[in-house]
């Protein structure tokens, strides 16, 4: 049961009705509040609590108050006596329950194997999802091991139907290419192992493999292997009906497990999870594919320019004042225009300077420069990457639901049919697609004009500009490919059922159904925000609006806030009391208050250590994961754990989407655990910044950061205004934060819901403004630009109503029609987002410049650009909102910081390449950052429950508190993780206190604040 209540939901939940007072009857002192607490608790979980603890101690004192008992006697009530039993048939009356019995389970069971265990793995919510079920059905579960016993037979029960059914699908020849695929092996690298013939993989850990560092070889590589999966030969209605968590279940399960103990399962089981690691692993390679299309593509052009500019830059010869040069070369030659050039001309400026005047000229002439970098693009495309081309055509199969791009792929085709010539031009009878698919400045490059009319068609210089076309049209998604992921039909992203349940949807956004009062809405909004801005323009003092270089605003930066002058002091406190710990006990101390390891589960259906064991080895593992010093630096400081203990239950037990739990855990309880006299009351603010991590480069996902220089990925984080971070997010240098912030917002998967969200300009656009006044939270980024910005008009007769806006007003109105007219198009792709058929980069990738013709990106722009300006007049009205998103984004910043402290293993760098195991070691470092401020949450409350501590605070004491602190940790050494001691988070404690007998308790209990106690 939820232990954190506002005054607001103990209203709503928790207060006696007329009609539950009257069950109390003359019930009196320990037996009335008992009953009283059970009978609310009854109704809103369906279910009597397990023990006292469970129920929150807001709840009872709340209740306390309503019957007039002291709060102190609900300890006091017998849980397991008489009155206590026939207070609970009372209860079942009043609700219309009934006890659960034997007769029930095979509806139970049958209800979870077909609604719940397709979709959900985890047992926790399994259960929750059952508690939900029997209470509508009006039974009252049964004890919570037997509810267990009913979960796990409800998920065997499945997944042996399942195997069953798709083992009866398949047919005799790819069972047999299935079982291959554990038995076979491959040559590793025969150029490197020629002279060894027993340098042999497995064909499943080949298939396995990510791809290396981008170019020709991978390619080839990626290739081979998808051909050797299409080769199984798996029919395609296999696993029609089957939902993605299953698929996505086995998939895992195959992604651990040895080539022997595949082939040790059951012939069912075994076939299930090889269809579906070939049905996947297909789409993953197809996505690989064309991700190193993009990525060659762009390569080439971007090696030929950086070849270009270096063999420019060496000749090029800057002349300096060529307007005075120009200037005496004229009056010269009017003074003498009979004389010859070297005898009056020479004499004002000389031979060498006229040349290098000459050679600028020739080297600024844009028309020069790009065939410049065409004719090195082409020599190294016709002699190296041109390879590549039959490849691609051979196996993948593109398509495009766009007439507007369909030139695109007729030319594909075209050149499909002619991967086999040697031609130089295509014949004049074939009919070669020019319109969309060459580049205006690459027309006269392809097509040729010869004498009598006659046009000719340049076969290499088209290849380049189909190759060019293709990755335009594959980032914007109008051209899509057969069998991919990412890359798959948009169409696909959207929900099908969509017009059977528009107004399911409609509600659950929160959004009207009709068009009309959509937009009559946003009018009145976008009125008032220029009505208050405009008003309040002349008293506001930080902010002009100056008509100098076209118009603009100035706005005088925020003033310094005072420093805190006790913090330090706090902080040295905390140091004092609680001494030097190492930061794998802050680790260990979480996991014993809040059971996140609970969430860490194996991929496989049999966990066969003992859980205390599991827990002990995944501590360590995240720990070397999150400290990125290793598995094996952890394992040396343990003699009784070995690098192989650590590697089994780092390869079965750590995944992402676990990890994502196990932080959810630990932030649910950190907003659980806060004081509110500390902290101050809940916050539905957040603020999200990327911060750029070295990475090893043999990967598609590690790119050169121009803003930040050098290779490496980006981490982008969502903190909330105290330090705590509710999701992470890796991503490419070049990739969208705008898709990124959305994400975080979508799929934190915490109990915060998510209001005000703070971003820095690369955050924002105008796309996002619309998304997220569709998913209801306001976007709130510091613009760096802010004093160019424009502000938009509902209609251009309004402009006479804010006439000291007018230097910075845009120069049109917005276009209501188009967010009228695509009003339920833009529901359908929020809809997408919310339920997670399509992910915000991929839809982002779709919106963007590239596809400005889409009616849907141009109804989002208008939208944004209403939602902006509103945002805009607020944050120029409004000096505690400008400052309010500044100490936001310091939050980022400072968890920012914190980082290199935490990750500091390898030099910081991500010493990976498996696109996988990068992400595990960032949401295994989030966890280990929200860990310390959980425990430092802890510490800081213990020391300002102290009076004497707490009137020594002031005002900008209190607002810049943060629980995101390390100078009393210690995060090296050696891992000696020692689970019979505990922190000692009572005020006053010492380092460590904890007895054999609790830490054997806290052990075989295993999670919770129980263990804790």
């Amino acid at each position: 049961m939820r232990q954190s209540w506002t005054i607001d939901e103990l209203i709503d939940h928790w207060t006696l009705l007329p009609v539950e007072l009257d069950v109390l009857g003359t019930s009196r002192d320990a037996n009335r509040l008992g009953l009283a607490v059970m009978l609310k608790a009854y109704g809103l979980e369906g279910r009597f609590p397990y023990n006292i603890s469970e129920v929150p101690e807001v709840a009872v004192d709340y209740v306390a108050r309503q019957v007039g008992v002291e709060a102190a006697l609900f300890g006091t009530y017998d849980w397991r006596g008489r009155s206590s039993s026939s207070h609970r048939t009372l209860i079942r009356e009043h609700f219309g329950f009934r006890v659960f019995t034997e007769a029930d389970v095979p509806a139970l069971t049958a209800w979870l194997r077909e609604h719940a265990v397709p979709h959900e793995e985890r047992p926790d919510a399994l259960k929750e999802l059952a508690l939900g079920y029997l209470r509508a059905q009006g039974i009252e579960p049964p004890s919570a091991l037997k509810l267990e016993r009913h979960v796990a037979s409800a998920q065997r029960t499945f997944e042996t139907h399942l195997c069953k059914r798709v083992f009866g699908r398949l047919p005799e020849e790819a069972r047999a290419r299935l079982d291959e695929v554990v038995r076979a092996t491959v040559q590793e690298d025969e150029s490197e192992n020629e002279d060894d013939p027993d340098a042999h993989t497995s064909l499943i850990h080949w298939l396995r493999s990510d791809s290396n560092k981008p170019g020709l070889e991978s390619v080839e590589e990626q290739i081979t292997k998808l051909r050797r999966l299409r080769a199984v030969g798996l029919p395609k209605d296999l696993f029609q009906g089957v939902p993605p968590p299953v698929l996505r279940r086995y998939r895992e399960r195959t992604g651990v497990e040895t080539p022997s103990e595949l082939r040790a399962h059951p012939e069912a089981i075994r076939a299930t999870q090889l269809a579906v690691f070939c049905l996947l692993r297909e789409a993953e390679l197809t996505d690989s594919l064309v991700d190193h299309l993009i990525h060659t593509v762009h390569q080439i052009g971007a090696r030929a320019e950086r070849r270009v500019d270096k063999r420019l830059l060496e000749e090029f010869k800057r002349v300096e004042n060529k307007n005075v040069i120009l200037f005496r070369l004229v009056e010269a030659a009017l003074g003498n225009p009979d004389g010859r050039v070297r005898d009056v001309l020479f004499p004002v400026v000389g031979e060498e300077k006229l040349r290098d005047l000459l050679q600028e000229f020739k080297t600024n002439h844009a028309g020069v420069y790009q065939r410049k970098v065409h004719a090195t693009l082409r020599v190294s495309y016709r002699n190296h990457y041109r390879r590549m081309i039959p490849w691609l055509l051979g196996t993948l199969e593109f398509r495009s639901n766009n007439a507007t791009h369909r030139p695109v792929i007729e030319a594909l085709e075209l050149l499909k049919r002619y991967t086999g010539s040697k031609v130089l031009n295509y014949p004049t009878h074939e009919r070669v697609p020019v319109e969309g698919v060459i580049a205006r400045n690459m027309h006269d490059l392809v097509v040729e004009e010869l004498d009598g009319g006659e046009v000719r068609i340049n076969r290499v210089n088209y290849e380049i500009c189909v190759l060019d076309a293709l990755r335009d049209a594959l980032r914007c998604r109008e051209v899509w490919v057969v069998g991919a992921d990412k890359y798959r039909d948009p169409e696909a992203d959207l929900p099908q059922d969509f017009e059977a349940q528009k107004e399911t949807y409609f509600d659950a956004l929160k959004q009207p159904r009709e068009a009309g009062p959509f937009v009559a809405l946003l009018q009145q909004q976008l009125k008032d925000a220029l009505i208050r801005f405009h008003d309040g323009l002349p008293r506001n003092e930080k902010v002009r609006v100056t008509e100098k270089v076209g118009g603009g605003f100035i706005v005088t930066p925020l003033e310094a806030q005072a420093e805190p002058p006790h913090l330090s002091s706090v902080k040295g406190e905390v140091g004092r009391r609680f001494g030097v710990n190492l930061l794998l006990d802050f680790l260990k101390e979480t996991d014993l208050r809040t059971g996140f390891s609970e969430r860490l589960r194996s991929v496989m259906t049999r966990e066969m250590l003992d859980r205390a064991e599991i827990q002990k080895r995944l501590l360590l593992c995240l720990f070397g994961l999150g400290t990125n010093t290793g598995l094996k630096r952890v394992a040396a400081g343990d003699e009784h754990m070995t690098y192989a203990d650590l590697r089994y239950v780092r390869r079965r037990f750590i995944t992402r989407e676990g990890l994502r739990a196990a932080n959810a855990q630990v932030v649910n309880a950190i907003l659980a655990a806060r004081q509110n006299d500390v902290w101050g009351e809940g916050t539905t603010s957040c603020a999200s910044d990327a911060k750029k991590f070295g990475a090893w480069d043999s990967n598609l996902r590690t790119e050169w950061s121009v803003r930040y220089g050098g290779r490496g990925v980006m981490i982008y984080w969502h903190v909330e205004r105290k330090a705590t971070c509710i999701h992470s997010l890796l991503k490419t240098c070049t990739s969208s934060e705008v898709a990124a912030m959305i994400e975080g917002v979508l799929r934190h998967c915490t109990d915060m819901s998510v209001g005000r969200q703070y971003v820095d300009s690369h955050g924002q656009s105008e796309v996002g403004f619309a998304f997220s006044h569709l998913f209801g939270f306001r976007l709130l980024p510091r613009l760096k630009d802010i004093g160019s910005q424009r502000l938009y008009l509902p209609d251009l007769g309004f402009a006479a109503q804010v006439a000291r806006l007018k230097p910075v007003l845009a120069g049109r109105s917005i276009k209501w029609d188009f967010i009228a007219q695509q009003h339920e198009q833009m529901i359908k792709y929020a809809t997408a987002l919310r339920l997670g058929l399509a992910d915000p980069e991929s839809v982002l990738r779709r919106f963007s410049q590239a596809n400005a013709q889409h009616p849907t990106y141009a109804a989002l722009k208008e939208l944004g650009k209403v939602v902006k300006t509103v945002f805009l007049c607020e944050y120029l009205h409004d000096e505690r909102l400008r400052r309010e998103i500044h100490e936001g984004l310091n939050v980022v910043e400072t968890w920012n910081s914190a980082n290199g402290f935490i990750f500091y293993g390898k030099g910081g760098e991500i010493s990976t390449n498996r696109l996988e195991d990068q992400e595990i070691a960032v949401l295994a470092l989030q966890l280990l950052q929200n860990s310390l401020v959980y425990v430092n949450t802890l510490m800081i409350q213990a020391v300002l429950n102290d009076e004497s501590w707490r009137r020594e605070m002031t005002a900008e004491d209190w607002r810049a508190l943060s629980p995101l602190i390390h100078h009393h940790v210690n995060p090296y050494g050696v891992f000696r993780l020692d689970m019979s001691t505990r922190l000692n988070l009572e005020p006053g404690g010492t380092e460590h206190v904890r007895t054999e007998a609790d830490a054997r308790e806290a052990q075989g209990t295993g999670v919770g604040e129980a263990a804790a106690r």
